[in-house]
């Protein structure tokens, strides 16, 4: 039976897995479980995960739910799986789970609820919250710091000093790339003073293409109508203006 994916590829770890399968040549059942409807939260997305969180899979009658254990699973349950991607060796699969658990613990405060705060929100309608936009700016930057530092290493182009990227550099690569929705000056701000996770994440980029950038262009078509919209109030503030001072000379 064809594998079956439960996402919105507005959630990166939902991204994540469906670009695993892509890289791999895993055949797939995409399904989209829009969040902005809460559809996850339905009866019937419940009988596949009683979380009611995405992204979830069913191979056959095997049920599985959270990105980092459905790509695990996949890399050992599908045959022809580069090993560089979840390293059979102990020790390479000990340090890449150290990421992976990293990851979880520090990382989603920082660059998701960062984006989500101050620009995703009103997608899902909530209001833009600056003060817990500026507490996960704080947690963001923090993060970088240490992979700047600590995760990727003078040798190797990816995180551990790996000549090959593992599920870990996946990961963290599409943690971090909703801060492509921010506008040009904001991204650079943040993302500007770490030159190696720059570098790393182009490195990403590239060596996972064509797919990385197909399953991500969702954000960039986010972005896209986010300045229409920007462009559309700031267009209605001015003729708003213009239109008060005509009626203040007459």
């Amino acid at each position: 039976m064809t594998l079956k994916l439960y996402v919105d590829r507005l959630s990166h770890p939902c991204r994540e897995v469906i670009i695993f399968c892509k890289l791999n040549g895993i055949d797939f059942e995409e399904i989209h479980i829009d969040l902005s409807k809460r559809q996850h939260l339905t009866p019937e997305f419940k009988e596949v995960n009683p979380m009611k969180q995405i992204p979830a899979i069913m191979d056959g009658k095997f049920k599985l739910s959270e990105s980092h254990a459905i790509v695990k699973y996949l890399a050992c349950a599908f045959p022809g799986i580069a090993d560089h991607w979840y390293p059979a060796d102990l020790y390479k699969r000990a340090k890449v789970e150290s990421v992976l658990d990293w990851h979880r613990t520090n990382f989603p405060r920082g660059p998701g609820s960062y984006v989500f705060t101050s620009v995703l929100a009103p997608v899902y309608g909530l209001h833009l919250n600056p003060q817990a936009a500026a507490r996960s700016e704080k947690i963001l930057i923090a993060s970088l710091a240490k992979i700047e530092s600590v995760w990727l290493q003078k040798k190797g182009r990816f995180l551990l000093g790996s000549g090959q990227p593992s599920i870990a550099d996946l990961s963290l690569a599409c943690e971090i790339m909703p801060l492509e929705a921010l506008d040009e000056k904001d991204r650079e701000r943040i993302l500007g003073p770490f030159k190696r996770v720059q570098k790393w994440l182009d490195d990403t980029k590239n060596v996972m293409a064509p797919h990385f950038e197909e399953v991500n262009s969702i954000l960039y078509k986010f972005k896209e109508n986010l300045q229409k919209q920007r462009d559309q109030v700031g267009s209605s503030i001015t003729q708003s203006s213009r239109k008060h001072d005509l009626h203040s000379k007459m």
